[in-house]
């Protein structure tokens, strides 16, 4: 069981994850907003919508599992999404990813996983 400041620190290093990988990756400044209806993001035609659709039916671990499978690393619209997505398992409650097999630990090493497949393998988080 993970003690509560732990927690906390985790879900800051994930918030500083997500804030430095748009700067690095995509070379853009994060601030957070409603994603617009249309939804642009993507990874090989699965829309973000989806992704967060399957995470919201306990199905975390197949979304993420489909979407790296198939992003294309040097694609910074396919990055986008997948930081998106983290993010968005980030702010599940901790009952809700042990109940479907996932953790916030997780998320960190799903975001640094990405950042070094892409490319950042030096940058330590």
């Amino acid at each position: 069981m993970i003690f509560e400041d732990e927690k906390d620190y985790i879900m800051r290093m994930i918030k500083e994850m997500v804030r430095v990988l748009f700067s690095l990756m995509l070379g853009k400044k994060y601030t957070k907003v409603e994603l617009e209806a249309e939804n642009k993001y993507s990874v090989s035609g699965t829309g973000l919508d989806e992704l967060k659709a399957m995470a919201d039916k306990g199905k975390i671990n197949e979304a993420e599992n489909q979407l790296l499978e198939n992003i294309d690393y040097a694609n910074k619209k396919e990055l986008e999404t997948a930081i998106l997505f983290y993010e968005y398992i980030s702010e599940k409650e901790d009952v809700f990813l042990k109940e479907h097999d996932y953790s916030i630990e997780e998320v960190f090493d799903g975001l640094k996983s990405l950042a070094e497949n892409a490319g950042f393998s030096n940058y330590q988080m």
